[in-house]
């Protein structure tokens, strides 16, 4: 007889938080939210934390090289998506690992004879006036000179005036030497009056340009995600087809840690990938898994090495598997199950093994009720893929702007390794949508908001840190009337059109 669950599963708009004390040093500047996000042993510092709780999901239309650098510059990590082939996928990895913040490999490079017509066009597809002007027009070549948009006068200077008649050449330049630091950069560029000082190496080969503009950008980003190397960190999803090709060339291009993604996760073909990487690299390569929902998927998962564990089957808001299949969980109950699960399974073993809230997250509260049923991050795709930093087009339509976004296991995707059960190499049948998402500007503005939400609610939850929210946190079921109550209501508001209200 099939085994049936009495309790409904409940999504988190079910539930609400209780306030605790607040007390005077509950604020949101004295709230940390580090959290680790692979296994460690009872007693020890865990070897990889992120700075704020975030993730941005395995998706086409959320997470490339660009997502990733603008996330981890802000605390959090990006898993760039696996949808692609092998070679592209460690390309972005690498982007983001020579990426340092403050050091700008240039984008506009030009040679000496170049003419005015090529740097207007080049100025016009970039958005750059700045461009280094280099002996073979690399943006790593022999450095010759510097042109800016002060140096000509695009109605009065022939086109067809050459470049090195324009530039400042490399004897009048100041510039700095391969192995300075940003701070004496910065130096320089202040004490010299700079809007832009070129790195180069001993063979006066240019390797960066640092611009005075980027001075506040570094000052305004203290979480940023580094290694010991001070490079970002960034993630990349991984399949259980082709992983034996691709995860040596993510590791290779300088991946910090890989995650299996697949629609469900409770498989044998996720335990036969982690004990493939977990063997080849004698544990060093970190690799979570899932998707899981209940406490017998994070057991097998945890048991056969994965570095935590993602939690989420249909909850996404492009996800129609639930739909399609009808296979799934609420995601607050899927949840809750797990974080059981994932606290004895240390109190048995004395390994944490943390766990990811993928799905389900519609509101900015709803991060905080995830992380206080037992998170230790989130992965979201809908929040993200709405910024500038998503690859998507943005979009005028009737009046207001919108970002593509679509599912994995849309028809656009055509991600059938994620939804792989040993079949043929194809998309049987659609498990996600094509969709649009409002528009809503720069990353770092949005999620300073969310941020300070989630810091000021925990502060009334009496909570200075994920840890101590999760044990002291206090959550109550809600009514559907509730909810309604929770809203606006018996009242019109002022932007509804209405002129004179009642």
């Amino acid at each position: 007889m099939a085994f049936y669950y009495n309790e409904p599963s409940r999504t988190f708009s079910e539930y609400l938080l209780i306030p605790n004390l607040t007390r005077k040093e509950c604020v949101p500047e004295n709230v940390d939210l580090r959290t680790p996000i692979v296994r460690f042993r009872k007693g020890e510092k865990p070897l990889f934390m992120i700075n704020l709780p975030v993730a941005s999901a395995i998706m086409q239309a959320v997470s490339d090289h660009n997502m990733a650098i603008a996330l981890a510059r802000c605390g959090g990590i990006s898993f760039i998506y696996c949808s692609q082939p092998i070679e592209s996928q460690a390309e972005m990895v690498r982007k983001v690992k020579k990426y340092k913040a403050g050091f700008v490999v240039s984008d506009s490079s030009l040679t000496p004879e170049h003419t005015l017509r090529d740097v207007i066009a080049l100025t016009r597809k970039t958005g750059h006036t700045t461009i280094a002007i280099t002996e073979d027009g690399t943006p790593t070549g022999k450095l010759e000179g510097i042109l800016t948009s002060r140096d000509y006068r695009p109605d009065k200077t022939p086109l067809e005036t050459k470049v090195k008649e324009l530039m400042t050449p490399f004897s009048q330049l100041i510039y700095g030497m391969e192995g300075i630091t940003l701070s004496e950069a910065n130096d320089m560029i202040w004490r010299h009056k700079l809007n832009c000082l070129p790195i180069i190496d001993k063979n006066r080969n240019l390797k960066y340009l640092v611009f005075r503009k980027d001075y506040k950008e570094h000052k305004e980003n203290p979480n940023e995600l580094v290694d010991s190397e001070k490079r970002l960190r960034v993630g990349a999803g991984i399949n259980t087809r082709d992983y034996t090709e691709r995860v040596p060339a993510l590791v290779e291009a300088g991946a910090d840690i890989l995650c299996i993604d697949s629609s469900d996760g409770y498989s044998e073909w996720q335990k036969d990938t982690l004990e493939w990487i977990k063997n080849k690299y004698n544990g060093e390569v970190k690799v979570g898994a899932g998707n899981v929902v209940d406490r017998e998927g994070f057991l097998y998962l945890a048991e056969a090495g994965a570095d935590f564990v993602k939690v989420g089957i249909g909850g996404g808001s492009i996800c129609i598997t639930r739909e399609q299949k009808g296979i799934g969980r609420g995601q607050a109950t899927a949840l809750i199950e797990v974080a059981q699960a994932r606290d004895e399974y240390f109190e048995k073993t004395g390994i944490y093994v943390p766990i990811c809230s993928d799905g389900g997250i519609v509101f900015d509260y709803h991060m905080v009720l995830a992380l206080a049923m037992g998170a230790d991050f989130l992965m979201l795709g809908r929040y993200f893929a709405r910024f500038d930093e998503s690859p998507t087009k943005k979009l005028l339509i009737g009046g207001n702007y919108y970002k593509e976004y679509w599912g994995e296991g849309s028809n656009r995707a055509r991600n059938w390794q994620r939804y792989d059960l040993g079949g043929e190499d194809r998309l049987s049948f659609e498990e996600g949508v094509d969709s649009y998402v409002p528009y809503a500007g720069k990353l770092k503005d949005n999620l300073d908001i969310t941020i300070y939400k989630i810091k000021s609610t925990m502060c009334n939850c009496g909570a200075l840190s994920i840890p101590e929210l999760q044990k002291t946190a206090r959550i109550t079921l809600v009514s559907s009337t509730s909810i309604v109550e929770g809203g606006v209501h018996d009242v019109i508001p002022k932007d509804s059109g209405v002129n004179n209200p009642l």
